[in-house]
């Protein structure tokens, strides 16, 4: 009897937001599909806006309707510059009924998102959970090899690395990435407030970065606070009543008392890109494959809209009797990424530099972007569509 393992047409290494959504979506698009990844209950109580080609992915897939009413509407984004500069940009409010939609998104919790992923991931028959992480993964000429922790050998035609910013698939398939530090932090928590928020999501922008304050189910708010690595430190180590009272000056009492919900979290930020985002039988999803500020809510959409399309492309190719994991399948991979991947880092870098820069004339600039955007209707109708998700995909 032979000991070699079952080839499977793919294997999602990593089981957070953007690695479930790729194995369901797999398995979705007919891909007999092997999740490996340890269950672990979510650590913290951050949030995400879910844009509106998310949330129709997540509708696609069975998941939705099991978050729907742990989230709450966006349909109005407000930008207010906060900089206390000699020049400063109008306030912007974009509203998703001019562009006859009645939200742009929702903000959930990752904790129900992850639980709404792995319930739809367990009913599905072509997808299979290894409870465990990979030791090994040795991309070969036609299957992609795997050693769980426990010793369990695994082979795919494809592996899908959502394995995270350390991304062990990706140093496997050989693939470099550049990085930049930004020297500026995140950190992130919930509030309750005695006004309601009106499902307006408002972003002040400060010298040190955006504070964001996302809305969230009854009187509540995500915020997301950035600065300086240093000041951000400063916040996080806050009693609950200060880090409450510099909350509600932050956000100018639109929100009426604001008391710190328990828990919060500092991440340092940085921009990550790889040289390629598919090579050696192993494409890249979510954070595996970029990382960006939390800035425009790009982070995670952008990561679903990897796993889309993976699963769209395996699936093709499936359909046609080709090989999921052929150099060809992984070029289009790589095509339908790039240019979605590049274009949303370089507009979220340019605005975080813009904010940042003491220079009059990039201040003046920015000024005048916002009141363009701001004044011009088909212009802030642009803005508001390209936000949402690349033009060239959506469909008329």
């Amino acid at each position: 009897m032979s000991d070699a393992p079952h080839v499977y047409d793919a294997v999602v290494v990593g089981g957070g937001p953007a690695g479930l959504t790729a194995a369901v979506a797999l398995a979705d698009a007919g891909a007999k599909t092997t999740l490996l990844a340890r269950r672990a209950p979510y650590a913290d109580n951050r949030t995400t806006a879910l844009l509106g080609a998310s949330v129709d992915l997540l509708e696609r897939l069975d998941v939705w309707r099991r978050l729907a009413e742990k989230a709450a509407a966006l349909k109005v984004m407000r930008l207010v510059d906060d900089t206390g500069r000699l020049i400063r940009a109008p306030e912007v409010r974009f509203s998703s009924d001019e562009i006859d939609l009645e939200q742009f998104g929702f903000n959930v919790d990752n904790r129900s998102l992850i639980a709404a992923l792995e319930q739809r991931a367990a009913e599905l028959p072509g997808l299979t959970r290894v409870d465990d992480e990979a030791e090994i993964i040795n991309p070969e000429d036609t299957i992609v090899t795997i050693r769980t922790g426990r010793g369990e050998p695994l082979a795919a035609r494809l592996v899908v690395g959502a394995d995270g910013r350390q991304s062990q698939s990706r140093e496997a398939a050989g693939i470099e990435i550049s990085r930049r530090d930004l020297k500026q932090s995140a950190l992130t928590f919930n509030i309750t407030h005695s006004r309601p928020h009106k499902n307006i999501s408002t972003e002040f922008h400060t010298q040190h970065g955006p504070v964001v304050f996302v809305p969230l189910p009854g009187n509540r708010c995500s915020v997301v606070w950035v600065s300086s690595a240093a000041e951000a430190e400063r916040l996080k180590a806050l009693s609950d009543a200060e880090l409450s009272d510099a909350a509600e000056k932050q956000s100018h009492s639109i929100f009426g008392r604001v008391e710190v919900e328990p828990g919060r979290n500092l991440f340092p930020l940085a921009i990550e890109q790889p040289r390629q985002f598919a090579r050696n039988r192993v494409a890249l999803v979510g954070e595996s494959a970029h990382v960006v500020p939390p800035i425009g809510a790009q982070g995670l959409n952008l990561g679903l809209r990897d796993a889309a399309d993976i699963a769209r492309l395996a699936g093709e190719a499936l359909a046609h009797g080709e090989d999921p994991g052929s150099p060809q399948v992984l070029a289009r991979y790589q095509s339908a990424r790039r240019g979605d991947v590049m274009s949303r880092t370089f507009v979220i870098d340019l605005a975080n530099r813009s904010l940042l820069s003491d220079f009059l004339p990039m201040q003046s600039i920015r000024a005048t972007g916002l009141h363009l955007i701001g004044s011009i209707g088909p212009l802030r109708r642009l803005a508001m569509r390209e936000g949402l998700a690349p033009s060239w995909r959506r469909v008329s």
